[in-house]
């Protein structure tokens, strides 16, 4: 299992906006609709990566922890499906539905939204504040598959709810790791 960081996008970047289909309902969620009012999370995740599925239960604790409006968990899989099929909308709906995700789940076929959020990895995590900038972009927590750490989402969840206190999120920010996206051949 090849390890991955983050690129560590610049703090105060604004939010790239996107409209991407929703495999579990359906629909074209954007952006704007699905943001929340005061914190926004964007997460790049897959259904077959070792990193994401050590951390799949807790990320889905994490949707039901803090309530939208306010915050707004947002997931999306960038994988390219004609290498990696078993991240394709289908398996997609059903890694939503078998892990009781209370938020969106995005399909980025184009890999647009990827390349517009620098996202390298799965999981690669990246927190908003009410202004729509980067805030946060880094580890869900140092657990990983192996180590022996217990899965909390720590430094994920500080900056939350930092952010929702209206405090400033610290800047000493550890690069997620995960497996790297699976870019289109295009890009390789």
């Amino acid at each position: 299992m090849a390890a991955t960081p983050s690129n560590m996008m610049p703090l105060g970047t604004k939010a790239p906006a996107f409209s991407l289909p929703n495999p579990l309902t359906k629909k074209v969620n954007d952006f704007n609709s699905i943001k929340g009012t005061k914190v926004t999370v964007v997460m790049f995740i897959c259904n077959h990566c070792p990193f994401v599925l050590h951390l799949a239960k807790d990320i889905s604790k994490l949707g039901r922890q803090f309530n939208f409006p306010e915050v707004a968990v947002i997931a999306i899989s960038s994988n390219d499906v004609t290498t990696h099929p078993q991240d394709g909308p289908e398996e997609m709906a059903k890694f939503s539905r078998d892990n009781n995700f209370s938020f969106p789940y995005l399909y980025d076929e184009d890999q647009s939204v990827a390349k517009a959020y620098d996202a390298a990895c799965t999981p690669d995590f990246f927190v908003f504040n009410k202004n729509m900038k980067l805030a946060y972009r880094g580890q869900y927590d140092d657990s990983r598959p192996g180590n022996d750490k217990k899965v909390t989402g720590k430094d994920l969840k500080d900056a939350i709810k930092a952010l929702l206190a209206g405090e400033k999120v610290a800047e000493n920010q550890v690069p997620s790791i995960g497996c790297n996206i699976k870019w289109k051949n295009e890009q390789v």
